[in-house]
């Protein structure tokens, strides 16, 4: 499993229906991508959420490394490139994944929360530390799904939960879901990932 995402960062007075309406033209040309597991078109608004700025912040899990090629270098990556210019992809590996107790409803937020990994911890620690994070995640009520995973560059987990409701007073920021595609969803590999 990897996990990407990257992030468009707007204006403080950029009118967002932009990429609402974008989304609503385009989200569903992935609704059938193979070796998605899922793509969560999302968005933070200035002052809506706590959030400081005005972002597209599209998050991917994907079940492997060939359909995240297909889509960065295949041609579907390039629509966005062209609008916006090409962002800094952030890419991890997948640690866990666990579906919650809502899962297959609709999302209505996500929150993310990244966390340097501290030098001289156990790293065989700090992992399955954030595999059981994610199981605690989506045994909260309202959770769709969590999933954790790592970026072995820069030593940075990152912990990436859905839910029906409101996000629950977690770390981390919280993003509005506009569309979600899932084709192979139900082919992410459960719990830890070694």
């Amino acid at each position: 499993m990897h996990a990407l995402q990257y992030e468009l960062t707007f204006p403080a007075d950029y009118d967002m229906g932009i990429i609402r309406d974008r989304v609503a033209r385009v989200g569903h040309l992935l609704d059938d991508w193979d070796g998605l597991g899922f793509k969560t078109f999302l968005i933070r608004e200035r002052g809506v959420d706590g959030s400081p700025v005005n972002q597209y912040a599209p998050f991917y899990l994907w079940n492997g490394a060939e359909g995240m090629n297909s889509f960065l270098w295949g041609g579907a990556f390039q629509g966005l490139v062209n609008d916006f210019g090409r962002p800094v992809v952030q890419h991890w590996t997948g640690l866990a994944y666990e579906d919650g107790g809502a899962a297959g409803s609709p999302a209505l937020v996500a929150l993310r929360h990244r966390q340097r990994v501290p030098e001289g911890v156990e790293l065989s620690e700090a992992m399955e530390e954030a595999a059981r994070e994610a199981k605690r995640l989506a045994g909260l009520d309202g959770a769709v799904c969590a999933a954790a995973a790592v970026d072995p560059r820069h030593w940075e987990v990152v912990h990436f939960s859905l839910w029906t409701h409101e996000a629950p007073k977690e770390p981390g920021e919280v993003f509005r879901v506009l569309h979600m595609s899932a084709p192979e969803r139900d082919r992410l590999p459960r719990g830890r990932q070694w």
